[in-house]
């Protein structure tokens, strides 16, 4: 077992979302409301708003949407004169906040501002650029989830999760979409094992953040053709036969025999989530009326990568990218998937590990940016206050900037 920490009662970690809430708030906002540095949600300000709209979900505070609005308008505003801006992602980039900005809106019946974003949205999606040939070894738009294009059609998922589903058509993303696949074929060099690879800068990652993990489980959220999910089939299989024997680990990269990482960006953590995502997907198709063979055996490769998280994965750092928070998510998904209480009993256990750390970690100011990353929703605080949220309500979990 990885921890002996008794969970903490649900209202318990409520309690903890919303206090820990206010001091991401206080330290991000309320302190440093008059400069903001970085726009972004993976290290920035729009995290501390994606935190305040999953405390309005939780709470139904208005105080925390009309937060989340203003927090949304500045960064909004700042992307403009940054560099930011030229980043089409979610967590990293524009599109991040165009379309948390049109979702507050929407929740808000302002339906102006909705526009103002959703049009925004869309002439970055008309970039052409985004749906450009197939390209290998680093030239132009990459296509992981942190930079590239994977992260843009995130952005439109979340967009149509909350909005409807045809708010972004899938005739403006279909393009990308091939261009995605057509850029892993080429990575590949049409390899049948593995047919669809990608680099970023140079490395064949594997992972979640920034590598093949990441870029198949947003592939997965769309209607593909039957040669192209063949693909992404074909390179889920390759991932799982080309984990480490031993303890059943995933490497961080192609050939990569350093067996490390047990965390979301990179390893089990992450893998393991877009499992559950393939295991759920497949599981719609029946044979004789039972689960199809392959949902079954994704449904175990997700679990097998979750024994590994539950041994190694309360490691030293707390955040989604790296840390406690993120390896807590894998247990989430996989009681999404199974309804099994193992596993939210496990993924209580880790946010209870969380819950003793956080009072110790709280800076006594934020002068500098590597304090105001302590409170980050990739790297710190405000991704443990969307678990403690999640935590208090598992069935509604998902991974902030991964999960939909």
């Amino acid at each position: 077992m990885a921890t002996g920490d008794a969970p903490l009662p649900t209202d318990s970690f409520l309690s903890a979302a919303i206090w820990l809430k206010e001091k991401v708030v206080e330290a991000t906002w309320k302190v440093e409301n008059s400069r903001c540095i970085d726009p972004t949600a993976y290290l920035g300000l729009l995290g501390t708003a994606l935190l305040c709209l999953r405390s309005y979900e939780a709470t139904g505070s208005l105080d925390d949407l009309r937060l989340s609005s203003q927090i949304v308008d500045k960064c909004a505003h700042y992307l403009d004169s940054t560099k930011y801006s030229r980043n089409m992602t979610f967590l990293c980039g524009s599109t991040g906040v165009y379309a948390l900005g049109a979702v507050v809106a929407h929740y808000q019946d302002d339906h102006q501002k909705k526009k103002l974003f959703l049009d925004l949205f869309i002439e970055v999606a008309r970039e052409s650029t985004l749906s450009a040939g197939a390209e290998e070894g680093g030239f132009g738009i990459s296509y992981e989830l942190l930079h590239g294009r994977a992260g843009f059609l995130f952005s439109a998922l979340f967009i149509n999760r909350f909005l409807g589903p045809d708010t972004i058509p899938y005739q403006l993303l279909e393009p990308i979409i091939k261009a995605v696949l057509n850029g892993g074929r080429a990575g590949s060099g049409h390899n049948l094992d593995c047919p669809l690879m990608y680099r970023w800068h140079g490395t064949r990652f594997l992972g979640a953040a920034s590598g093949l993990a990441g870029i198949l489980h947003v592939l997965l959220h769309f209607p593909l053709e039957v040669d192209d999910k063949e693909d992404v089939e074909a390179t889920i299989w390759y991932l799982i036969k080309n984990r480490f024997k031993q303890g059943g680990n995933y490497p961080s990269s192609q050939n990569n025999s350093r067996d490390t990482l047990v965390q979301w960006s990179h390893g089990a953590g992450g893998i393991a989530i877009m499992l559950c995502k393939a295991a759920q997907i497949y599981a719609k198709e029946k044979e004789g009326g039972d689960f199809s063979a392959k949902a079954l055996k994704f449904h175990d490769a997700a679990m097998e990568a979750g024994e590994v998280v539950w041994r190694r994965g309360l490691n030293q750092k707390i955040g989604l990218a790296d840390g406690i928070a993120g390896n807590a998510y894998t247990f989430l998904s996989l009681y999404r998937l199974t309804a099994d209480q193992l596993y939210l009993n496990r993924a209580e256990a880790f946010a209870a590990a969380l819950h003793e750390k956080v009072k110790k970690m709280m800076p006594l100011d934020c002068t500098s940016d590597e304090e105001l990353n302590v409170f980050s929703l990739c790297h710190g605080l405000a991704g443990v206050a969307c678990l403690f949220f999640d935590i208090a309500s598992p069935e509604d979990s998902r991974f902030p900037g991964y999960e939909l």
